[in-house]
């Protein structure tokens, strides 16, 4: 997800409602005789809004789960849960008056630190990288298909090895697909082919050198897959640490919340 003009009227939302939490929340502060609390209509107001936002980012997960669901258009949910998640941190610490007591709030509190900087990471990478995958990956290829494409490419560089040095034997093949090595790197001979310089190709007879030229493009392939792949693995890894804690933290907060409640 790129963030473009499309995000303004989400940004400029969030930063509205933030100057107004924050106008509240200042003489607030100030005059509470025993500080700012959770327990006070203001600090419950900041605790239920705060949790809500927190709910509708984490629902995010559910609507990708259920894309058949009619609950308005994936992007919006996105941009919602950037904006709307980003917001409820501000107040969640102006619900707690910036104090975390006891066990429970300080671990909650320590998840939303690391859920809410994960999520900026996250929003960084999915705006920059898919450009620089753009630019570093022109042959881009469906991801979950990447093993079978890395297969036939395999298949088909043993058949241009083999048009040129024969058989290559079942100990290279074995090698190659033990090892996850790019295609033809199981014989020497057709690696000694590739790596020839362009000006001494004409040593070479002339039927071989279309051979030559297949198998280039063939490791140029193979190169920006497994570059497809390390780039995948950037825009995607942050996500192992922001869902599960993501998770964690609502389930907490709803503990917290019912604990507030009956206590």
């Amino acid at each position: 997800m790129r963030i473009d003009k499309t995000h303004r009227p989400w940004i400029t939302t969030a930063v509205v409602l933030f100057i107004i939490a924050t106008i509240a929340y200042v003489p607030y502060a100030l005059t509470a005789l025993t500080g700012p609390s959770g327990g006070s209509v203001l600090g419950l107001i900041y605790g239920i809004i705060g949790y809500g936002m927190m709910l509708y980012a984490g629902l995010l997960g559910a609507r990708k789960k259920v894309p058949v669901w009619r609950l308005g258009r994936a992007q919006t949910w996105m941009r919602g849960h950037l904006w709307l998640g980003l917001l409820s941190f501000p107040l969640i610490l102006y619900h707690a008056g910036f104090v975390w007591k006891g066990p429970l709030t300080a671990v909650m509190m320590i998840l939303f630190f690391i859920v809410i900087i994960s999520g900026i990471v996250g929003a960084a990478v999915q705006h920059y990288v898919p450009r620089f995958m753009t630019s570093r990956v022109p042959l881009e290829t469906i991801y979950e298909e990447i093993p079978h494409v890395r297969t036939q490419l395999r298949e088909e560089a043993d058949l241009l090895a083999t048009s040129v040095c024969g058989p290559l034997g079942e100990t290279a093949t074995v090698i190659a697909a033990q090892e996850d090595l790019s295609p033809a790197a199981a014989s020497s001979d057709v690696t000694t082919l590739v790596e020839i310089e362009t000006e001494d190709r004409q040593l070479l007879p002339s039927p071989v050198h279309p051979v030559v030229d297949d198998l280039e493009n063939i490791i140029e392939e193979e190169r920006q897959l497994r570059r497809q792949r390390v780039i995948y693995q950037w825009l995607h890894g942050w996500l192992l640490v922001h869902v599960p804690l993501s998770i964690a933290l609502l389930v907490l907060g709803g503990i917290h919340a019912i604990m507030a409640l009956t206590y």
